[in-house]
């Protein structure tokens, strides 16, 4: 084998995908993708978790370092991304043996720089699914083809020296030296592998510990969520309590001023009425005073001027008894509007509506036609979209979404350009069936988010 082709330690990089290693390359071509002179498609808008290795000639991890990579739309690597790995590699702490003793292991629960910690993440060490177990298989499948060194041939016979026969023998009683020999040996093994065994349980112990820690903040952080938005809803229903209560006080002050105004009404009415019976009499019973008082004076008048008197105050008379006429048609008209303005209100005309058989009917989308109930005229009035809504049993956004696209069935996805997709779709008739993000997307943007 010439000195080009002699085997030599090999740093490689290889991505999981799915808990299996799917992917496998030289550090040479991962600096190539880092520049950005190479993409992988297959990981575009994506997180991937990576794995370097430091591998010997005999097939063997000397060194690994588990770190994430980020990958935008196109598959080209991060341009911010920049993680020292071989100096992780050369700091990090002992790790299980794959073969050719303990490993140098970095991962997330021990990484030999605190900065880099965040960036990358605990192998598995599951009996059945040892993502350790899973690297040593596939370094030794050897996809990259990488130069492994020969065994070693065996020794010529012609180079075999033969001891001379007084050396045949063994020395005197030498079993009980072999024994404590293969003694301290074997103790010396089982220490080794007790060794390596509770470290590697220790880094599994930090590994669900971490695991476990993540779990417990994320559920802090939905609970914290949870309970921000509780209070919120608890403070917009206070409101819109505070809001419902002064607009009673409100309510309740208008009819007060209302019933009083009528009250005032009403007695200028009956004062008025008094005040123009009693000038009506008064009215004809001077008349009378001065029509006697007339006819006194003049009954020693002429006939011609007596008829013409007679005449005068017979226009008079029947002036006054129209005028009284009308009067009294004006007090009855407004005694029957001041008895309608006391005895009907706004919710009185709509009861005597509802007992005459008059029913109010509306017509909405998704709902037909509604019949609405006397006592729900004024939710109704407050609101039309929650009734309708809750007659659907369908909150009152996703009425409002499903009545958008009811009215235009087209797909609302958000195209890369800012613009929507807009495709035609399907319409869906009921509201109860339709579901946000979903029923208002094509085909081809339901794939998307469902990946996403």
């Amino acid at each position: 084998m010439s000195m080009q082709n002699k085997p030599q330690m090999v740093e490689a990089v290889m991505f999981f995908t799915g808990g299996e290693v799917n992917k496998a390359m030289f550090f040479p071509e991962f600096e190539a993708l880092l520049d950005g002179l190479v993409g992988l498609p297959e990981f575009a808008d994506q997180q991937v978790k990576a794995a370097y290795l430091l591998i010997n000639p005999r097939l063997l991890i000397r060194s690994a370092v588990f770190f994430y990579i980020d990958f935008d739309e196109q598959g080209n690597a991060d341009t911010g991304w920049n993680m020292p790995l071989r100096h992780l590699a050369e700091r990090a702490g002992r790790g299980p043996d794959l073969g050719a003793g303990p490993i140098r292991l970095a991962c997330r629960s021990q990484c030999p720089v605190s900065w880099h910690q965040m960036h990358m993440w605990d192998p598995d060490l599951a009996p059945g699914h040892n993502e350790l177990t899973i690297l040593r298989e596939a370094v030794k499948a050897n996809r990259l083809g990488i130069l492994v060194e020969e065994d070693r041939p065996p020794v010529e016979l012609d180079r075999l020296q033969m001891a001379r026969e007084e050396k045949w023998h063994a020395p005197p009683d030498p079993g009980a030296e072999l024994s404590r020999l293969q003694a301290e040996k074997e103790e010396h093994e089982h220490r080794v592998k007790t060794a390596q065994l509770i470290k590697q349980l220790r880094l599994r112990i930090v590994s669900m510990t971490q695991q476990h820690d993540d779990e417990v903040a994320k559920l802090k952080l939905a609970a914290e969520q949870q309970s921000k938005q509780l209070k919120a809803s608890i403070q917009e229903l206070q409101q819109a309590l505070q809001q419902k209560d002064k607009l009673n006080l409100n309510l309740k002050a208008d009819l007060s001023g209302q019933a009083a105004s009528l009250s005032n009404v009403r007695e200028e009415m009956t004062r008025q009425l008094k005040a123009a019976e009693q000038h009506a009499k008064a009215s004809a019973e001077l008349l009378r005073t001065q029509y006697e008082m007339e006819m006194q004076a003049q009954v020693a008048a002429a006939v011609v001027d007596y008829k013409e008197q007679i005449a005068i105050r017979d226009v008079e008379l029947a002036y006054h008894s129209e005028t009284d006429g009308q009067l009294q048609q004006e007090i009855t008209r407004l005694k029957a509007e001041r008895e309608q303005l006391v005895s009907q209100g706004g919710d009185q005309i709509l009861q005597r509506l509802s007992k005459l058989g008059v029913v109010f009917v509306v017509y909405h989308p998704g709902a037909g036609h509604l019949t609405i109930p006397l006592q729900d005229v004024g939710r109704y009035q407050d609101g039309p979209m929650s009734y309708v809504a809750a007659k659907c049993f369908v909150s009152e956004e996703q009425y409002s979404s499903w009545l958008a696209h009811y009215q235009q069935p087209s797909c609302e996805a958000l195209l890369p350009n800012g613009e929507r997709c807009a495709m035609p779709i399907d319409r869906v008739d009921t509201p109860s069936r339709f579901v946000a993000d979903e029923s208002n997307c094509c085909a081809r943007h339901k794939a998307s988010k469902r990946k996403r």
